[in-house]
Parts: structure tokens; sequence; C-alpha cells
């Protein structure tokens, strides 16, 4: 293990200086670096990088992936704001690949999308990408070519600020979450397209429509259950790809490996979690520690104290925590579904472990989920405690509370009435107002029907202030959208001139996933953003699955009624039946590609391409 003293030994006086006056960044006071850690760390302003197949194994057994520089996950490239950086990226594959630099700013032919703003990277040929770096923070890169990033071409990205950093920590450690299956993703892809609940393992049983029975009376179990059949949809739906398949990594070890980090009593530990997977939202929690969030998609955030998170596909989080205890943690990162998790220690000395929970009873969806919030007293609360063969959850007896049957509004649960905790009425009235005056006419969008829209949210509700699926009746703090406000004011607080309205639609049962019912290669014309314009998108959820859906190229605003300290991300995951809106100013000049990040759904045609154009914003004015 290397320690500080060893550290300090291996530098030249002047960097011992340095250190010793703590001039140096926190990451390279750390007495024990991020190599050592399990990952490859690269740093400076020139890379070579090449992409090839590697044999992996992952808790003993052995598969295939498309790795860089034959790594799982990729190296972690460590670069300095203000400088420029170089990547020279070698294809060693027999098919096309690339590279996006996920939330970086970057000139859009460096953006790294086939077909959109470069042609690819053709086997046997070198790319270069080169750039100046205009931020830090978090941040990770992956394959943008088919479903290369399933199969672990994606690495973790952190950049150090040029200036002091916010944020106060002794060592840290970055923690990329991912799915990996040894089936392969285009035999994963056609099974969802011939039977999209393929991998749902959890489906309803005879037991549970008796247990129903006894709770709601049969009229209404057999009204609730006819209701789902016509729609052709199922509340256990929560995941179209499950642990079924899947084996859940962190830093590209399976949950029998058990990646190990280290820590020191009382030292600042600051984890960089960055969720890489393919289709897979986690729930991310260290029992026994509470958890500083304290960065959000690379941008500072006032640090909020939280339990547990819920991470989408594509987003980052950064979180301090102090162990003041001699004892190992468990960082629990359970898929959304429960049907599995990954998992890793944190441990004041190697070999230690501490108790895995056990994976949490199942959630069900919901006709709020659906966008009929008239039905909100079907909590996610009514959850199939005996489906898994785990009981009640912990402090549960029978018949002291009917979680199904409840009125939750006094807990603010049910009809999802958060109004107590300042989520309900008046902060959608307030995010209704937040920089609307002068706004201009919302260009809305026919809303089609045909065979890719299965269901159409009938009364969609901002849910920005709602802890994800499953986490509804926890006991602990949860962390929600609403809770993150930027550290430093926004850096544009002009009210938006016009208004965008996007549907996020689908058929699970043909596997279709659209923009407005239009799949990628149905669309004629891309989304136009006028150059330097300040616009709000509202996007509809019309399907019963969260949507991570990321915009390349730009930060947006979150419409939280948090003011001129609104949260900035590049990811957003769009709850079912949400309609929530974010602001973003129009600055960088080009094509952008706009899309859900669950691979398969992209693939399937969830995919549209941003203009930013100068000469139509000229013509505008």
């Amino acid at each position: 293990m290397l320690t500080r003293r060893h550290l300090l030994k291996s530098f030249s006086s002047g960097a011992a200086m340095l250190a010793a006056s703590g001039l140096l960044p926190a990451w390279a006071r750390s007495p024990r670096s991020l190599s050592e850690a399990g990952i490859t760390a690269l740093s400076g302003n020139r890379f070579d990088l090449d992409i090839a197949r590697s044999a992996i194994n992952i808790d003993g057994r052995t598969g295939e992936a498309i790795t860089v520089n034959g790594t799982l996950p990729a190296p972690l490239l460590r670069w300095k704001e203000g400088e420029q950086v170089t990547m020279r990226v070698t294809n060693h594959l027999d098919e096309d690949t690339s590279i996006h630099w996920h939330g970086m700013l970057v000139p859009f032919q460096m953006d790294g999308v086939p077909g959109v703003t470069f042609p690819g990277i053709k086997a046997g040929e070198t790319f270069e990408y080169t750039f100046p770096v205009r931020q830090s923070g978090t941040y990770w890169y992956h394959s943008h070519s088919g479903l290369q990033e399933q199969l672990g071409h994606y690495g973790p990205l952190v950049v150090d600020p040029a200036g002091s950093d916010p944020v106060d920590y002794d060592r840290e450690y970055v923690v990329v979450l991912s799915d990996y299956t040894f089936e392969g993703p285009h035999r994963i892809f056609a099974k969802l397209k011939k039977m999209s609940d393929t991998y749902n393992f959890q489906q309803r049983t005879a037991g549970d429509f008796m247990r129903d029975v006894s709770r709601m009376g049969l009229g209404e179990t057999v009204e609730e259950r006819l209701m789902w059949g016509d729609m052709r949809m199922s509340p256990t739906d929560i995941a179209d790809v499950t642990g079924a398949t899947y084996t859940f990594l962190v830093n590209g070890h399976g949950p029998g490996d058990n990646w190990t980090a280290l820590f020191e009593l009382g030292e600042r530990v600051r984890l960089r979690f960055v969720n890489a997977s393919a289709m897979s939202v986690f729930n991310v929690r260290i029992p026994g520690l509470p958890l500083s969030i304290v960065q959000a998609d690379g941008q500072n955030v006032r640090p909020v104290e939280r339990d547990e998170f819920q991470i989408g596909v594509a987003e980052t989080y950064d979180v301090v925590v102090t162990p003041r205890k001699d004892q190992a943690y468990t960082l629990m990162c359970e898929s959304i579904d429960r049907s599995g998790y990954g998992r890793a220690t944190l441990a004041p000395r190697p070999g230690m472990e501490a108790e895995v929970p056990p994976l949490r009873p199942r959630p069900l969806l919901t006709m709020k989920d659906m966008g009929m919030a008239g039905h909100g007293g079907m909590s996610h609360g009514s959850m199939d405690h005996a489906a898994m063969g785990q009981g009640e959850p912990a402090g549960h007896k029978s018949g002291e509370m009917d979680h199904g049957s409840m009125d939750h509004s006094a807990m603010g649960h049910g009809a999802m009435d958060h109004g107590a905790m300042g989520h309900g009425s008046a902060l959608a009235g307030a995010m209704q107002k937040d920089g609307m005056e002068g706004m201009g006419a919302m260009e809305t969008h026919n809303h089609p029907t045909g065979p890719g829209i299965a269901n159409t949210a009938m009364q969609p509700q901002n849910r920005l202030g709602e802890p994800g699926i499953g986490l509804e009746d926890v006991t602990h703090r949860v962390l929600v959208y609403t809770d993150l406000e930027s550290l430093a004011p926004n850096p544009d607080t002009r009210a938006p001139g016009r208004e965008i309205e996007l549907h996020l639609t689908g058929n699970m049962e043909r596997y279709m996933w659209s923009f407005d019912g239009k799949k990628f290669s149905e669309v004629t014309e891309p989304i136009i953003f006028h150059y330097g314009e300040r616009l709000r998108l509202t996007m509809v959820n019309d399907t019963m699955m969260p949507h991570p859906i990321h915009l390349h190229g730009m930060f947006f605003e979150l419409v939280t009624g948090a003011g001129d300290h609104k949260p900035r991300k590049h990811t957003i995951v769009v709850k079912p039946g949400e309609k929530m809106s974010f602001d973003v100013t129009a600055d960088e000049e080009g094509d952008w590609a706009f899309h859900c990040h669950l691979l398969y759904h992209m693939h399937a045609g969830m995919f549209q391409v941003v203009s930013v154009r100068k000469d139509m914003a000229e013509a505008s004015q």
C-alpha cells in the first residue's frame, strides 16, 4: 500500500514542499492512488488510446469485452481545466468505432457521434481528438457506435479545476457503475424485439392476486388487473434488461470480486460515482454513512446530506463521506428493479468486509406512472414483499400498515401531494412562474397515435421533487432533484423566449421507442435552436419507463424553483407520467445528439438531433 510517507519520498524536494504546504490537489496528496484502486489512471494533455477486443474475467467467469488500452473500464483520463488535450484513438476492431466525451463542452466536430458530427473511426484507422478543456468536474467517455458501450467501451474522466476546488477532501476514488452480459448485446436486443418482457422474471403470480384480493377486495383487484391487461402493460415492468442476464459491476468487478477502497479514520473521502451502464438505474447507499452530495453531472452544488440517491444511466454524482469507525462499510448499488446489485467495500484495511444488505422487495408501477394522477393512491409502496422470498421489510408488521390501500397523502407519498415538504402544488406553481415572464408561444408537436405509441399520459405531473421508483416509502433521506442547487449562480438568467414541448413515446410490447411517435429513421428535420437564444424544453413522458435524456454539447438548468441557482445538468431522468422542463442557452453552434441514454431505447429510435444555427438566429432577427 502506498502511504503518505512513500508518496512524499517519491516526489522531488520541490513537490514535497508543495504537498506539505497543501498546494497540490487532493488527489495528488492521496495516500492511495486511483491506479492501485483498480482503475488505470492517465494524466497529462496527450493520450494514446487503443480500442480492441480483450478477454475479461468477472467473478471467475471469462468473457469478451471491447476495451480501451486493454482495461475494463477504460483508463481514467485526468485533465486540467484550461489546457488543450489531444487523444490519438486507434481502432483495432473489425468495425467502426468512436468516442464521445460525455458532458464535455467541445467543438461539435470533436463530439464523437458517427453520422452526426463525424463519420466514425474506420477499422485500422487513427482519429485525433483535440480541444481546449473549458470546465472541471467528474465526467466519462464512451463509444457512440452500435452497441459497443454494452461490451465495455466506457471509462471515467476527471477534470481538475484551474483554481482552488470548493470541495474539501483528503482522498478520492472513482466509482464506475455498469452492467455486463455474457450473452451479447445484439442477442439481447433481438430478444427484446421478439418478447419485451424476456428478462422480467418478477411477474405477478396467482399468490400476488390472492394477497391483493385480501387487501383491496375482489372487485377492485379484478378491475385493476383488467386495466393493466387492456393496456398490455405490467406493473412489474421496471427495467427492460435485468439481473437475469446482467452482472452489475463496480469498476469492472462483480459482486463476488468485492472491489475495495481504503481510508484512514476521520478522512473526508470523495467518491466520484459514474453510471456507465447500458440500461441500469441504481439506488446507491452506504449503510452507516451519510452522504454529502457535492456535485451533480460535473457541476458543483450546494452540499446536501442524504442517505441514498438514485443515479440514472449517464449521470454522475460526487459525494463526500467521513468514516469515523474502525470498520468496513458496504457500497450498496442496487438495481432499480431489485433484480441484482453491484457492491464494493470501503475499509480501513485490506481484506475487510461489511454485511451486504439483502435486496429489498421489488417495486410496482402505479396508475400515476401511466400519467393518471387521480389514481395516485396506489403507490409504489404496494410492493410485493414476498415476490423475492424476502418477507416483509424491516420494521413492517403484518396488519399494522396496509401500504397498498392506505391513503399516503398524510405522508406525502400516495397521490404525491408534497405540499408539506415543499414539493407539491406550491413547487409546481413556482416552477411554472420561474423564468416565464416574457415567454413566447410554445412550439408543441402534434401528439400522434399509431403502433409506436401504447400510452398517452392524460394527467402528467411534475415529479422532480419525488424520489425515484421504489424509494418513495423508505424511512431514510433520499435525494430528489429539487434538493440540488447550483453552488455558483447560473451563467444565464434570462427568461426563456421560446418553449418547445416533446413527448417521450414508446410501445413496450413491440419494443418501439421514439420522440413524438417518430423513431430517428423517420425524422426528416432536426430540432432547431437559434444561436444565442434562451429557450425552454418541456418533456412529457407518455411511457411507463424512466428515461435518462441526454443533450450533447450544452448544459441545461432544471426548472425547479431554485431561482438563479437551478441545478445544471447534461442528463435528466424523466419519470413515468412526468411533465418537466429545463432551460438552455443555445451558445454552442453545430449539430448535437439528443437522446435517451438507455442504450437499447436509443438503438430502437429514441434519438434526435438538435441543430444550433447562427443563420437561423440572424434570419429571425
